[in-house]
């Protein structure tokens, strides 16, 4: 078998782990079979013919239920060849039985069993203690190539933030032995701080016995961004596969969002070079993504979750180019840390506010139609303003301002007349 997920990390390469479709759910949302399939098509997509290079799609959770066991089938079948697809499982033979089954005869097919890693968890998830859980881990991975060699096996150690490394290194070594192609770890509660984090991520890696491809999984639950900030630093310590999410979604405060961590990583490769200590940022990528795909493929996801993109979301946001005062209306690469419309395909709009300017009331103006003296722009502005204000909403209407300039307008060619 070949397994080009493992193919890619070893060579350096970023392999995204999507978990929207699977840990979503844990943030209360549902994607039927179908859109799940779109969005594994969506996303293989970014890379073209590399997509199962590049990504190892989460299709679902088997064990929930048999119609969860079919919409894992259905992403299996119908998105073949675009993506890698993974089932996932607890660390219990029968689940990990379903889910070989619910992927089994797809091309770059996966399962990923989740093994507990502290002594904490494993008292919880298994009733055993930590060794002893991880032992099982290694007798899961035999059993799942056993079933079908076809398929590859990966293992999450769950709560690998509270747990000991020497231990993980160890395990990550021997399943890797027994056949795993990757071991994630992770920060299963958010507890991480970059600093912890950067630290459990070198001390794992140093310790593994060659050939071992690391993996992360990285939570959002103190704020501060901490899920792309950590995850920053698995890349810094060698890590090539990264868990993230469209939008976030995860249980609790979410995970890494996927389409920040593409941009974040695909939109300025010299600064990634700098960033991950590599010889050359493009060495990323057998193919870059496209990064104009990307608030597409975030509005979908949006849209089918009810989660809502605002104002301030990073990348894919509404806010993203517009534009509505003074001085970034006259120059606005000097306040924006990027282009939106060379990379992300966001096109720059001009927005009316109570903050608008002189300038941007007359450019709106012009949009519509108007062309405005000195003395009307002055006026529509102070009625942009006066209107935010007794609407108590920033966002002036256009309707309403085109309503107010075609008076405005017709006022000035009456007193001409």
């Amino acid at each position: 078998m070949r397994d080009v997920v493992r193919e890619s990390a070893l060579a350096g390469r970023l392999v995204v782990w999507e978990e929207s479709a699977r840990d979503g759910a844990q943030a209360k949302t549902l994607m039927p079979g179908g859109f799940r399939v779109r969005l594994a098509l969506e996303q293989g997509a970014l890379f073209g013919a590399d997509g199962p290079r590049h990504v190892v799609f989460a299709a679902g959770f088997p064990a929930v239920c048999a119609e969860e066991f079919e919409a894992v089938r259905q992403v299996a079948v119908e998105a073949e060849g675009h993506v890698s697809v993974a089932a996932v499982c607890r660390g219990a033979l029968a689940d990990v039985r379903q889910a070989v089954a619910s992927v089994r005869g797809s091309t770059h097919a996966r399962v990923m069993v989740v093994v507990p890693a502290s002594e904490a968890m494993a008292q919880v998830m298994v009733h055993q203690g930590a060794r002893e859980a991880l032992a099982r881990g290694v007798d899961l991975v035999k059993a799942a190539r056993d079933l079908d060699d076809e398929v590859a096996v990966d293992v999450c150690l769950a709560d690998a933030s509270r747990a000991d490394h020497l231990l993980m290194a160890d395990a990550a070594g021997e399943l890797t032995v027994a056949g795993a192609g990757t071991v994630i770890l992770a920060d299963t509660v958010g507890r991480q701080l970059p600093a912890e984090a950067a630290q459990m991520f070198a001390r794992v890696s140093a310790a593994s016995a060659a050939g071992t491809v690391l993996g992360s999984h990285l939570h959002n639950d103190l704020g501060l961004g901490l899920g792309l900030a950590n995850t920053l630093q698995a890349l810094q310590a060698g890590v090539r596969v990264i868990s993230s999410s469209w939008l976030g979604l995860a249980e609790r405060s979410g995970m890494v969002a996927t389409e920040q961590l593409l941009f974040l990583l695909a939109h300025a490769p010299d600064r990634v070079t700098k960033l991950l200590g590599t010889s050359d940022g493009a060495d990323l990528w057998w193919r870059a993504p496209d990064l104009t795909r990307l608030p597409a493929i975030a509005a979908l996801v949006s849209e089918q979750t009810g989660v809502p993109m605002t104002v301030t979301t990073p990348v894919v946001g509404t806010g993203v180019g517009t534009l509505s005062t003074g001085t970034p209306f006259v120059d606005p690469d000097l306040f924006q840390p990027y282009d939106p419309a060379t990379l992300l395909g966001i096109e720059p709009s001009i927005v009316l506010t109570h903050l608008a300017s002189t300038r941007v009331v007359t450019a709106v103006a012009a949009r519509l139609g108007h062309r405005l003296d000195a003395a009307q722009s002055r006026a529509a502005r102070a009625w942009v303003k006066a209107r935010a204000f007794r609407t108590g909403r920033a966002v002036v209407d256009e309707h309403a301002f085109a309503a107010y300039l075609d008076g405005l307008t017709e006022d000035r060619t009456e007193t001409t007349a």
